[in-house]
């Protein structure tokens, strides 16, 4: 059993990592005052979270037995800088949200998804991760989109986390409780003949929440699904053990899992001792034997990420700035980044710039 002082200081010490910096949510955003020249990106949501009150756009802590959905249009600022989000405060203008709607079917949001996929009608969906509100889920997708680290139609599941610190429980039981939804909402979109590719991109506790809908998919027997998705793990906050035990129901996937690993994760290594001194899947390093064995059991290319560059001092985030230490944005796709080891998805070790890995790690 874990002290409660040694929470405490776990706590403490993840406070004076992250500073106090404004937590963004949906009643604090206000329209950009010019929106001209402004580029606008169309989001869409479902959320295990509870709304506020009916007919509103404002998503709480609280669990919501089935989920909602919604569509925002959130504006860019014209000096947007890769890989952040720019706040309301700032010196300049911010990402602010300039419409918003209630979507009242999980059939009208899939008529919303084939109507902007584009061409390619490829569809991305964001999981978010630990300690995070709705609303800065939200702009995270609007700056992963904005970026082209995400390129198809961006979805985002956002389930309800209570962005606290100290909430760490509340949110793995929350996101316990949300694996099913994400299942479900999985096997709609890839039972849709209109929808192409499926991406899911899954942060930290967020890639955990993915696994576990992976394994509820093939439990329920629809490879169907499966094979329609590629799934990229960033930091993911999972057990070892658990991961194991996870793809062991899971199995290989068509399409290669990509998990995105940083030994030097400071988020991850205090989780890992916060759990009995349990290594977490996201502090992997390539080198381990571990990589290698997943790799070629259950067709994973493990990337290590650590040269990335991240805004927050714990070096949690690095997945949102992919592409920008290489000068230049792409998508996760083809994962041309800065120089970094990884382990294919036949279990060999490759080190070479990120442009030399897209054959090693995107291979079908």
């Amino acid at each position: 059993m874990i002290g409660r002082g040694r929470i405490a200081r776990v706590i403490l010490v993840l406070v004076l990592a992250t500073g106090c910096a404004t937590r963004p949510d949906l009643p604090m955003m206000q329209a950009a005052e010019s929106l001209q020249d402004m580029r606008q990106i169309q989001l869409l949501a479902v959320t295990t979270r509870a709304r506020q009150s009916p007919g509103t756009n404002v998503f709480t802590r609280a669990r919501s037995a089935t989920p909602n959905h919604a569509v925002f249009t959130v504006a860019i600022p014209r000096d947007h800088r890769p890989g952040r989000i720019e706040s309301i405060g700032r010196t300049g203008s911010a990402m602010a949200v300039t419409s918003q709607g209630i979507v009242t079917s999980r059939a009208a949001l899939l008529d919303l998804v084939a109507a902007d996929a584009g061409p390619a009608r490829d569809v991305s969906i964001f999981v978010h991760g630990y300690n995070l509100n709705f609303g800065e889920s939200l702009l995270r997708l609007a700056q992963l989109s904005a970026d082209g680290v995400l390129h198809g139609t961006p979805v985002l599941f956002s389930w309800p986390s209570e962005a606290r610190l100290q909430g760490y429980l509340y949110d793995r039981d929350s996101a316990t409780v949300s694996r099913d939804a994400l299942a479900v909402l999985l096997a709609d979109l890839a039972g849709d003949p209109r929808i192409g590719n499926i991406e899911v991109l899954a942060h930290s506790l967020g890639g955990w929440l993915a696994v576990e809908a992976l394994r509820q998919l093939r439990l329920a027997g629809r490879e169907d699904v499966l094979d329609r998705l590629d799934i990229v793990l960033a930091a993911p906050d999972i057990d070892m053990d658990v991961f194991a035990a996870q793809m062991a129901i899971v199995g290989p996937l068509r399409v290669p899992m990509k998990v995105l690993v940083a030994p030097d994760d400071r988020a991850l290594i205090l989780s890992g001792r916060l759990s009995g001194e349990v290594p977490r899947l996201g502090t992997l390093k390539v080198t381990d034997p571990r990589a290698a064995r997943l790799a070629r059991a259950y067709n994973i290319a493990v990337l290590d990420i650590s040269q990335a560059r991240a805004s927050d001092r714990l070096g949690h985030d690095r997945y949102a700035w992919l592409g920008v230490s290489a000068g230049s944005a792409g998508s996760l796709r083809d994962l041309r980044r800065a120089g970094a080891f990884a382990v294919n998805a036949v279990g060999e070790i490759v080190a070479a710039p990120f442009g030399a890995l897209g054959a090693a790690l995107a291979t079908d």
